[in-house]
């Protein structure tokens, strides 16, 4: 018989508490009647409307209640990063480089956007719109399969995947039950855990912790209130450009009290 659920929650208090916030997104997404166009990350809306927030927003957002699950479930397995504190991980590791895979693995994303729509000229990666949390959770993945390749990934309490295997298979099956699943989204996160678990990306303590989560929150605060999408009244932004000169581009507004995304909705990606 396993273990009550209240202490695998105590046992892994992160993990648990990225679940309760992404849960707790996906029901005011669903009540308040927000698209995937409002809070995804999409290279026009981002690079060229500057609404950086949408980097947090859409790492931490679910349309789909089967998107959620899966990525809920194999989060949850993943928490056991959390127990390894012997093997020099831990809750405090877990909580490090979970900042870094949410940030990093964006902003792969629109890097690898910028190529495809620059050299490649590929246009649909322009309007393009993904969400989801998945970008970590691949991140999670790779790390524990480098670091722990004898461990097991868990779905649904049902499902039992060689960890060592688990990015791959768990690619294959994403795009089996959501057929939207970003191929890009889930290769970046991959990519940014194998640069964290082979030490190309290290180093991370509570200062450099603490000093990164405070940029992304003046980053998230500074472009919410010059792209228009909330109001914030106690902050004010000057503008930089000659207000007699004409303005070339698109700001998104306000529309009924939902945050709008640039002219041309895309499609959605699901990540």
């Amino acid at each position: 018989m396993g273990k009550p659920l209240i202490y695998e929650i105590l046992e892994k208090p992160a993990s648990s508490s990225v679940i309760a916030v992404c849960s707790l997104i996906w029901y005011l997404i669903q009540k308040r009647g927000i698209g995937y166009s409002d809070v995804g990350l999409s290279y026009e809306a981002v690079m060229e409307g500057g609404q950086y927030w949408r980097i947090i927003t859409s790492a931490f957002s679910h349309v789909s209640v089967v998107h959620l699950v899966f990525n809920m479930s194999a989060l949850w397995s993943l928490g056991a990063v959390e127990q390894l504190g012997h093997a020099g991980l831990g809750v405090q590791y877990y909580l490090h480089y979970t900042v870094v895979l949410v940030v990093l693995s964006g902003l792969l994303v629109l890097g690898i956007y910028h190529i495809m729509i620059q050299r490649f000229k590929v246009e649909y990666f322009r309007r393009v719109t993904a969400v989801g949390y998945s970008c970590v959770v691949f991140g999670w993945m790779t790390i524990l399969a480098a670091k722990q390749p004898s461990s097991k990934l868990n779905l649904f309490g049902v499902l039992s995947l060689p960890i060592s295997f688990a990015p791959f298979e768990s690619l294959i099956f994403t795009s089996i039950m959501v057929p939207q699943a970003s191929f890009i989204g889930h290769l970046s996160g991959i990519i940014v855990g194998y640069s964290i678990a082979w030490g190309l990306i290290h180093g991370m303590n509570n200062y450099w912790a603490i000093t990164m989560f405070g940029w992304i929150v003046l980053v998230f605060v500074f472009s919410l209130k010059r792209t228009g999408s909330m109001e914030l009244r106690f902050i004010e932004i000057e503008p930089v450009t000659d207000p007699s000169l004409p303005s070339v581009g698109v700001v998104a507004s306000r529309n009924g009290g939902r945050m709008d995304g640039l002219p041309g909705r895309g499609v959605a990606d699901f990540v």
